[in-house]
């Protein structure tokens, strides 16, 4: 069946499906007001790192809220976990206001300068140039970060970007101890980093890869924290700070200008919600392909009872929602101030209902309406951190410089590490980038356009309990994200959220990725009777999560213990 036809036949299962298959219990907005008017008294953070979590901690009691705590945490986890973020990358943060019980979503996602031009990722014969989309000043697109930093202190904060940066600025003048997993990214990308003068003095001193207990300085960094706590957004988009990271830029061969840099601006967008079974879960809405799929697979999900299956079949429908939501990701999405996409209709319960009724009962659905690719492992080079404070502020927020150290591209003199977010645009339609994702024109690159991402920082308000929830990950951040989500429903506290055995399946190739022990022997052999084609792989993700037990009144937060080097805490 062609793919044409096949999409015929979907669209015409959803014009006649009904909502008898959607049993979602919809609780009202006014109810989700009422289950936060409490306060916890109390503060939780999670990040991928114990110095960024302390960060958070200190800014909160010189009198800072959840969004003070998260400029701390995120410029301190751009100094010492540059393998995954920084103030060269950019980020996407779900938040709830308490003062007004309302929930934004900032998108300070990278974008592509002016100059963009796709023969730059394109080999002689037509096919993707993964050297230009994934190293050098090619790659990068002009960095969020910092514009989303200081729109958060500005807009939502307590205290002056020069309180909330301090900890940072201080950890790269005075130093720190890389840990193991940054030293392991230095020495995979040693070669790359070689190739750049700058790089190699940040990363390489002395020609080689810092040795475990050796203190690391970063002043350039440190300097230009300072000058973006002086002046705001324009102390790193324009004066001193741009103009030495667009000569860097363009001396290697990269088309940034200042224009670039000072037309940049964040955007505040809604968040997408969805209702399930009496939890609001309210996620990224594009250009994160993140929340429209965790949305989508939730709704399809909606019309079972998970918790009276067996796990052979529990897990089956999963895959199965996974599939559909991944379909419709490679097709539709992009950015919204460039491409019309038809959300209404990929968050319509109507819409779950017609996709719902292509799951087989007993068999999995082949993945066959695209050639198969082969995605490379997702990684786990962004990063994610859950914040609750005293006031019930919360914020998710998910950044990342892309690939393991981004670019590996450092610009002279300023110590910033920039992103090679160009990969993650359509460089060639329906050709996999480096996660294996696929892409459509949606998607392909334009001046100022943001590309797409998986980022999915979350936050999930149930009868009882709310969590603040997201992971690092590439294209499995979608999954993770859904699972934890699972998970948290399922009575999970926040160890046993970010611990929960994952699986993973992206539509192309048509395989489930799984964790070692995350399927029994005979799970595995009924899976694979189904249809499936399971493939283990090391463990993945680096989750952080905060969980309010609003019942107790009392907060649990966890990291990932998979890594370990990030730090939950509640105090």
């Amino acid at each position: 069946m062609t793919l044409a036809l096949r999409w015929h036949v979907l669209l015409i299962s959803f014009l006649l499906g009904t909502s008898a298959a959607f049993a979602a219990d919809n609780p009202t907005p006014s109810t989700h007001a009422t289950q936060l008017a409490q306060r916890p008294g109390r503060a939780g953070i999670a990040s991928a790192n114990a110095l960024a979590t302390e960060a958070g901690f200190e800014v909160l009691a010189k009198g800072g809220n959840a969004f003070d705590a998260a400029v701390a945490v995120a410029s301190t986890l751009s100094v010492v976990e540059p393998e995954s973020s920084g103030i060269g990358g950019g980020f996407m943060a779900t938040m709830h206001i308490a003062a007004g019980n309302r929930d934004v979503f900032i998108d300070a996602r990278e974008t592509a300068p002016a100059g963009v031009n796709a023969k730059d990722y394109l080999n002689a014969d037509g096919s993707p140039n993964r050297d230009t989309s994934l190293k050098g000043p090619l790659s990068a697109g002009i960095p969020g970060e910092p514009a989303g930093l200081a729109w958060l202190a500005k807009h939502y904060g307590k205290v002056p970007l020069t309180v909330s940066l301090a900890p940072a600025i201080r950890t790269a003048r005075d130093g720190f101890k890389p840990d193991s997993r940054l030293l392991g990214a230095i020495q995979e990308e040693q070669k790359n980093l070689q190739r750049w003068p700058a790089s190699a003095a940040k990363y390489l001193p002395n020609g080689k890869v810092p040795t475990d207990g050796e203190i690391w300085r970063d002043p350039e960094q440190a300097r230009t924290l300072e000058l973006l706590a002086q002046y705001g957004q324009s102390g790193f988009y324009s004066g001193e700070t741009a103009q030495k990271l667009v000569d860097a830029v363009q001396a290697a061969g990269g088309h940034w200008t200042l224009k670039d840099l000072s037309s940049y601006r964040v955007k505040e967008r809604a968040p997408i919600t969805v209702d399930y079974h009496g939890y609001k879960v309210i996620t990224a809405p594009p250009p994160s392909s993140g929340g429209v799929a965790i949305a989508e697979i939730l709704n399809i999900l909606s019309g079972f009872d998970l918790s009276k299956l067996d796990e052979v079949h529990r897990v089956h429908l999963v895959i199965e929602s996974m599939r559909r939501a991944f379909r419709d990701h490679n097709d539709y999405l992009g950015d919204p101030d460039f491409v019309k996409m038809p959300l209404d209709m990929l968050l319509s319960p109507y819409y779950a209902d017609g996709l719902r009724q292509t799951i087989l009962p007993d068999k999995a659905t082949p993945s066959s309406m695209l050639a198969p690719s082969n995605g490379v492992d997702p990684g786990m080079h962004t990063t994610h951190f859950s914040i609750i404070d005293a006031d019930g502020n919360m914020v998710a927020i998910t950044s990342t410089v892309n690939y393991v150290l981004g670019s590996t591209f450092v610009a002279k003199d300023t110590g910033v590490l920039l992103n090679d977010e160009m990969d993650d645009f359509a460089l060639v339609p329906n050709k996999p980038n480096v996660y294996g994702l696929l892409g459509s024109k949606a998607n392909a690159p334009e001046p100022g356009k943001r590309m797409l991402s998986s980022m999915s920082p979350s936050i999930v308000i149930g009868p009882d309990r709310t969590a603040v929830i997201g992971s690092p990950g590439g294209s499995t951040i979608i999954t993770q994200v859904l699972e934890g989500i699972l998970a948290f429903i399922d009575g999970g506290d926040a160890h046993q959220v970010v611990a929960y055995k994952r699986f993973h399946h992206q539509y192309m190739p048509d395989v489930v990725s799984v964790e070692p022990g995350a399927f029994d022997a005979a799970t595995s052999e009924a899976l694979t009777r189904m249809g499936y084609t399971l493939k283990d792989r090391e463990p993945w993700g680096f989750m952080n999560v905060v969980i309010w037990d609003r019942r107790t009144n009392k907060l649990d937060a966890a990291s990932d213990p998979r890594r370990p080097d990030g730090l939950g805490k509640v105090q």
